[in-house]
């Protein structure tokens, strides 16, 4: 099952002519999600092709650089028919400013927005195969980041061994690999640890959002698949970066580390970087020897999955 993700955006508080304020669209199986819409999202959208049926929007905070794109989204969505209903996750006490956002226009949407609140800590989608979590961040006004954890996958069936100790193939190889037990016809009992290997890990990718590197976010990253952090300042502007409630690049690579990340994204760029962002790698790769990357806006990571944690 793929699990892709798309940055839409990767500046800092003002856009570039490389790069647009944050966002960064998910797709998951049939589902599509965005994390974040800064100005100009849905012409990102376009541009890199990922289609537009987004199920929910999860906001990290709401400042203009990652909501003010919403308006002119959800007005697209209303041109072109939408029905679906949209839910808009946004953490506590900016309910009444993501209103007035999608309100500023005289235009209402013609189909239904749901706005929930969020507190950190807690699962605000859970479904059979995923769940959704908040994320204690600090950015100096009310944030939130996200984790999507998916649930562990079946453990591989050994045809070969069901085969040896005298499974049919057919409907009981199923079974066992549901996790039932099967008789066999001379009434011997087979169950499916026999045959079926441990469970396997699913996924989890986290997204802090803007935020000063946290506790939180290292336990929740913990053997994360990829972590897309802040990365707004070099070190020389770590006291700036104190200032302001973000993470220098190098920062953002040693709590990588520390929480034994597969991949690592740095994203949220300043633009006092725009010809020089190779500094920003260059600090995050000394702190850290596992991989990691620099996001500029279009590109595209396809997490795999991982054979054990």
């Amino acid at each position: 099952m793929s699990l892709r993700f798309t940055f839409l955006g990767t500046s800092g508080a003002i856009p570039t002519t490389d790069r647009n304020p944050s966002s960064i669209f998910c797709r998951r199986s049939g589902e599509a999600f965005l994390f974040d819409v800064g100005e100009g999202t849905q012409r990102q959208m376009m541009r890199f092709s990922t289609g537009f049926d987004v199920d929910a929007v999860f906001l990290t905070h709401v400042h203009g650089d990652h909501v003010l794109g919403l308006p002119g989204l959800i007005q697209t969505w209303g041109f072109n028919g939408r029905e679906d209903p949209l839910l808009i996750y946004t953490p506590r006490g900016t309910r009444r400013n993501v209103i007035d956002l999608i309100h500023a226009t005289a235009d209402s949407p013609e189909y239904p927005i749901q706005i929930e609140e969020v507190d950190p800590g807690t699962t605000i989608r859970e479904r059979e195969e995923y769940e959704i979590k908040t994320i204690e961040t600090d950015h100096h006004v009310s944030a939130v980041g996200y984790a999507l954890v998916e649930a562990d996958r079946k453990g591989r069936f050994d045809r070969e061994r069901a085969e040896e100790i005298g499974v049919p193939p057919g409907p009981k190889f199923s079974q066992l690999h549901e996790g039932n037990q099967v008789e066999l016809e001379d009434g011997t009992v087979v169950d499916p640890d026999q045959v079926v290997g441990p469970p396997r890990p699913g996924r989890k990718v986290v997204y802090s959002g803007d935020t000063r590197p946290m506790e939180s976010i290292k336990s929740a990253a913990a053997d994360a698949d990829l972590l897309i952090h802040d990365a707004t300042f070099a070190d020389e502007k770590l006291d700036r970066a104190r200032q302001t409630g973000h993470s220098t690049a190098r920062e953002a690579a040693r709590l990588a580390r520390e929480a034994g990340v597969k991949q690592l994204a740095l994203t949220h760029v300043s633009p006092r970087y725009a010809g020089n962002t190779g500094v920003l790698l260059s600090e995050a790769r000394d702190a850290t020897d596992g991989a990691v990357f620099l996001a500029d806006d279009g590109k595209t990571v396809e997490v795999p999955y991982p054979e054990e944690r």
